[in-house]
């Protein structure tokens, strides 16, 4: 996997007092997607992007709810949707880690089994998911789950 990170200032003209100040990036990734990332206004940033640690988190929420689509619907289950809020603290000296991690997930369907998309989401996060499992390392990673019926 390969991706390339560019940082935006570096395009503007030698002497543009904006340069010093932006704080924008741009990912290229390996499959050919870009991704744009900022900074905070108070760190130099324009506020037009996820901040990189954002997107780290992010990523974490879209992985384990890959996974959890996946797993329900090689299951047979009638799932119709799936989101996945998350909540993060950060410690407060640099590095700036994720300490604790909350994952919430909002799964919607015909006939879902409560312990069925329950294990589902512990498969994601015990076996499958690359991000949690690397996050694990810093933070503490707790789960809810809610079933709707659609």
């Amino acid at each position: 996997m390969d991706v390339t990170v560019r940082w935006g200032g570096a395009s503007l003209k030698p002497g543009d007092t904006s340069a010093g100040s932006e704080m924008s990036f741009i990912a290229e990734t390996g499959s050919g997607h870009l991704l744009t990332m900022d900074g905070a206004p108070e760190g130099g940033g324009k506020n037009l992007a996820p901040r990189p640690m954002e997107t780290l988190l992010a990523g974490a929420g879209g992985c384990s709810a890959y996974d959890v689509v996946l797993i329900l619907r090689r299951g047979r289950q009638d799932v119709r949707g799936c989101e996945v809020r998350l909540s993060a603290d950060r410690a407060d000296a640099d590095p700036r880690i994720f300490t604790a991690i909350r994952f919430h997930y909002v799964v919607r369907g015909r006939k879902l089994k409560p312990e069925g998309v329950e294990r589902a989401v512990n498969l994601s996060h015990d076996k499958y998911c690359s991000a949690t499992a690397m996050l694990i390392k810093t933070a503490t990673i707790t789960h809810t789950v809610e079933v709707i019926e659609d």
